[in-house]
């Protein structure tokens, strides 16, 4: 099977629901292809090499991996990622990093809603297509320098990613780029992000 079937049936697997969680809202349900854990294992880009492997220079620091990849294909979208820290937002966004961070034996860091994290946080509010919101991260789980890639389910508005991206710019971190399951287009979420790169699989109009 090629990328182009692969991603093909990775789109018709995700159904839509109307008025979901609020009136007007289009809610993308990706938990289908997400159901079994071999696709998810499988498809991720087999020439990903940990940083720290030969011919790697030393001293090397393995990188912490923080929030949503797990599709081969969206790693597809970054040519020779080595694959820096990322990030990944409560709570979809859980689906895919913890698969990606074991596949290359690296960390996952949660971003998290307000009040799910103990010690002392980094929070910023945020507004989304059905309401408000709060995201934390833990102070000590982002260090100044670090370079990070976020990853989160959906890119609609841009209002989760933007808050995520603000939580790292404010811990002096490097946001290399986003990654996205699906793109809402008519939203210009990535309008919003820039000028931090936004890569999506998946895009709708």
């Amino acid at each position: 099977m090629d990328y182009q079937q692969k991603e093909e049936l990775l789109r018709v697997s995700i159904r839509e629901f109307s008025d979901f969680p609020s009136p007007g809202i289009l809610f993308s349900n990706h938990y289908t292809p997400a159901k079994s854990p071999l696709p998810q294992l499988n498809h991720l880009h087999p020439q990903l090499n940990h940083p720290c492997t030969p011919p790697a220079k030393s001293p090397c620091t393995p990188p912490q991996l923080n929030h949503f990849t797990t599709f081969r294909q969206i790693t597809h979208t970054i040519p020779q990622l080595n694959p820096p820290p990322t990030e990944s937002i409560d709570s979809r966004g859980f689906l895919f990093g913890p698969a990606l961070a074991q596949r290359f034996g690296i960390g996952f860091i949660m971003i998290r809603k307000k009040g799910k994290l103990p010690g002392p946080t980094e929070s910023v509010s945020y507004t989304l297509e059905y309401g408000k919101a709060e995201l934390e991260v833990q102070k000590d789980a982002v260090h100044p320098g670090q370079k990070v890639v976020i990853i989160d389910d959906l890119l609609a508005t841009g209002g989760t990613l933007s808050a995520a991206c603000e939580l790292i710019k404010r811990r002096q971190a490097e946001i290399l780029d986003c990654l996205v399951l699906i793109e809402l287009l008519s939203l210009h979420g990535a309008d919003k992000l820039k000028p931090y790169r936004t890569h999506s699989l998946l895009k709708y109009d």
